[in-house]
């Protein structure tokens, strides 16, 4: 079974955050926040100057990460100091753009390397997906699909073969939090698991612990992003305390 995978034993809880925001060392304590208050699957983004699926809230993070001098690079040392630290799985979100330009071969291979699982790429196209897929898995790393909303054979198509985990979007549109979601999220679910036993998570808009509750009751893991970055915006280097309270009530109530 592959860590991602052992992620999946419970009810998941995937936290994300943007590296380098508000610095580097920040980041490194935030996600060991995050894992001592119970998350069981980390998102990293590796920040990009053109972040087409990401709200306001992630911009601006991105941007502050930038303005930072965070690199491909320094997000490699990121996670080599945060492995010697904990065996919770890493998953990178990024663009096309980064890893291409990076090499597809030198990037997975330092994946390998530092100890990331897998990818997230919003702006990759599933018909476009063999380039990087073939590369990623010599390395050992999982290019995690997107399933959006919509017809069933899309998703089916998407989900069929799946690794790491299926990422369930919650809603059409970027991220960013969201006080309703509306999306049919059971039907999307039982679309996937009629073609894969691989676990969906879902992520977009979550924010509440009464929201990651009814997510986890019809899926297997709870991706939040916005709202944990949002408290890393407001607190700045002074949100341990803030991160770690706010991610254990979220895992409490998808327990």
């Amino acid at each position: 079974m592959s860590k991602i995978k052992e992620a999946f034993k419970n009810k998941a809880f995937i936290g994300f955050l943007t590296a380098g925001d508000p610095d580097m060392e920040s980041s490194e304590k935030y996600i060991l926040d995050m894992i001592r208050a119970g998350a069981d699957l980390i998102e990293i983004g590796i920040p990009f100057s053109d972040p087409v699926a990401e709200g306001e809230v992630i911009q601006a993070a991105t941007l502050r990460a930038l303005k930072s001098g965070t690199t491909v690079d320094k997000v490699f040392s990121l996670v080599e100091s945060l492995r010697k630290k904990t065996d919770v799985p890493f998953v990178f979100l990024t663009y096309l753009n980064p890893v291409f330009n990076y090499g597809y071969d030198i990037f997975f291979a330092k994946c390998q390397k530092a100890g990331v699982e897998g990818i997230i790429i919003p702006d990759l196209p599933y018909e476009e997906k063999n380039e990087v897929e073939t590369v990623a898995d010599k390395y050992g790393v999982d290019l995690i699909p997107l399933v959006a909303p919509t017809s069933r054979d899309r998703v089916q198509k998407i989900a069929k073969g799946a690794k790491g985990f299926v990422y369930i979007v919650s809603s059409m549109g970027v991220t960013g939090v969201r006080k309703e979601i509306t999306t049919d999220l059971g039907t999307i679910v039982k679309a996937v698991k009629e073609v894969t036993d691989t676990p969906c998570a879902i992520g977009f808009g979550i924010s509440t612990p009464e929201q990651a509750q009814k997510i986890a009751s019809v899926s297997d893991g709870v991706i939040i992003g916005s709202a944990i970055v949002r408290i890393i915006a407001q607190y700045g280097k002074n949100a341990s305390d803030k991160v770690y309270s706010y991610v254990k009530s979220i895992k409490d109530a998808i327990r």
